[in-house]
């Protein structure tokens, strides 16, 4: 399950941190936010660090779709229903800001793009007026788009709305270039080194990591979902996860970029590679956590391309996560109102090669001065956020049941075998929730309780991995930390009889 671009693009290992160290501005994540973040103000004069857990790229951005469009499906209607005309506007402005940087930019660092079509498509008779309002509030936005009948695909599309100028790339091309030039500007990136904590001591901000403490004037946190709770931002967001298969087809390859409306999703690009040209294919997103089967929606995307483009053959299968927020607008702002001395973005809604670039560059702008007019609709502490209150109340509700359904799972009593192959189990031993696998032939106990807000944590089968069905937590088979909001791993656990305390 590791993305195309991640098998074919590699980074070279990176700097250990070194204890004690101060900057300007601290950011945590290599993914596009974070090292936009960083290379603007490291260009700017600032001294910047990025701290990243795993590798560049490691993250959502490195399993994207790659495209880059203000043609996003249906997130314009969904935005005008909670937010006004005004701040539709501001938000496409947001997004075209950063079109034209990341093309700007691909242009000066030598990275690959190309300009192409993207369509949002109706796949049957019900989805046409989600269409023609999409394309009724872009147009009133000021995009150029256009409705069209019947579009020439393979696959059913019964009507679409379209915008020309579009890009699509490789998103780890485009990252590599970012890392070598926030170097290039004195800017550190330190790999494999997790944040566990940002205090305040004498007065100064004090990120912790697992080699170490340095301290900073100002901290980026561009992870995702932030591993801080300060805010609230796991009750404002709803951790998602999608998929995608590249296929080698036999025959004709649609060339534009297509994203239908409702659901389920299907998203649709080609892209070059050493192979010769291969077809993009994703979607059947969820909430982390919250399917019977993740390889079920993997196996459903296969099937799905290989009726409508017979002979295609997948290459790559992988996954992203992303998170959604209650009020459909992204978030770049303080953690906490009134205080910059913590900044984080998120909320991207699958969007992020857009929607990131907007909100590193108005962090950016926010800690060095000049924020851009359009940033208000990206703010973290909106006051028209309230409108998103029933929303909210609905997800966090949702939270709720999935945290008692899950704890009322555990009372079920363990098996003497293990589980087979590939296969994983929460069990109740004891007094403690267990979650048990067996991958590579090894099974595996560890504590079934997620350490961010003790959700109980359910078995992958796609990615042989364990969830979170709270706030999209991910832990490896052994309990290692994949993804937060969570900063520690699952409790690892002797074969023998478990531990007698939660």
């Amino acid at each position: 399950m590791t993305s195309l671009w991640l098998q074919e693009t590699r980074t070279p290992a990176r700097l250990r941190l070194t204890p004690g160290l101060r900057f300007d501005t601290v950011v945590v994540g290599a993914g596009l936010t974070g090292l936009v973040t960083a290379l603007v103000l490291a260009r700017a004069g600032a001294s910047v660090a990025v701290l990243e857990a795993g590798r560049v790229g490691a993250g959502t951005t490195g399993g994207t779709t790659g495209k880059v469009s203000l043609l996003q499906g249906t997130r314009l209607q969904q935005i005008a229903r909670k937010h006004s005309p005004e701040t539709v506007r501001q938000y496409v402005a947001a997004n075209s800001a950063a079109l034209d940087w990341v093309t700007a930019y691909c242009a000066s660092a030598g990275v690959g793009i190309e300009h192409r079509t993207a369509h949002t498509y109706a796949p049957t008779g019900a989805e046409v007026d989600m269409v023609t309002a999409e394309h009724a509030v872009a147009r009133e936005a000021g995009l150029p788009t256009e409705l069209i009948d019947d579009p020439d695909v393979p696959f059913p599309a019964r009507a679409a709305v379209r915008l020309a100028g579009q890009v699509q790339l490789d998103p780890m091309e485009l990252l590599a270039a970012l890392a070598v030039d926030v170097e290039a500007a004195a800017a550190p990136i330190f790999e494999n080194t997790r944040v566990r904590g940002v205090h305040r001591a004498d007065g100064e901000t004090v990120v912790e990591t697992e080699h170490g403490s340095v301290v900073a004037g100002t901290v980026v946190l561009a992870t995702g979902i932030p591993i801080l709770d300060r805010g609230g931002f796991f009750a404002r967001l709803t951790a998602q996860r999608s998929y995608l298969a590249a296929f080698r087809v036999d025959g004709p390859i649609t060339r534009d970029m297509f994203l239908s409306a409702g659901q389920p999703t299907r998203s649709l690009r080609y892209t070059p590679s050493a192979r010769g040209d291969l077809l993009l294919v994703g979607g059947n997103g969820h909430p982390v956590g919250r399917t019977g089967s993740e390889q079920a929606a993997v196996d459903d995307l296969i099937d799905w391309t290989g009726r409508w483009y017979p002979g295609a053959v997948p290459l790559h299968t992988w996954s992203a996560q992303d998170y959604l927020p209650v009020a459909e607008l992204p978030y770049a702002g303080p953690l906490l109102p009134g205080d910059d001395r913590i900044l984080t973005g998120t909320g991207y809604a699958k969007w992020g090669l857009t929607n990131g670039v907007a909100a590193a560059l108005a962090i950016a702008g926010r800690i060095s001065g000049g924020v851009p007019e359009w940033a208000a609709a990206l703010d973290s502490w909106r006051r028209d956020e309230v409108k998103a209150l029933p929303a909210a109340a609905k997800a966090n509700a949702e939270v709720g049941a999935q945290l008692t359904a899950g704890w009322l799972r555990t009372l079920r009593g363990g098996s003497e075998q293990p589980p087979a192959e590939g296969e994983g189990r929460v069990e109740h031993r004891g007094v403690r929730p267990v979650a048990v696998c067996t991958t590579g032939g090894a099974t595996q106990r560890v504590s079934a309780v997620c350490p961010h807000l003790y959700g109980i944590v359910r078995w992958n089968d796609a990615e042989k991995s364990w969830d979170c069905p709270l706030h999209g937590s991910r832990f490896a088979a052994d309990g290692t930390l994949l993804e937060g909001p969570a900063t520690s791993d699952l409790t690892p656990l002797p074969a023998a009889a478990p531990a007698e305390h939660v």
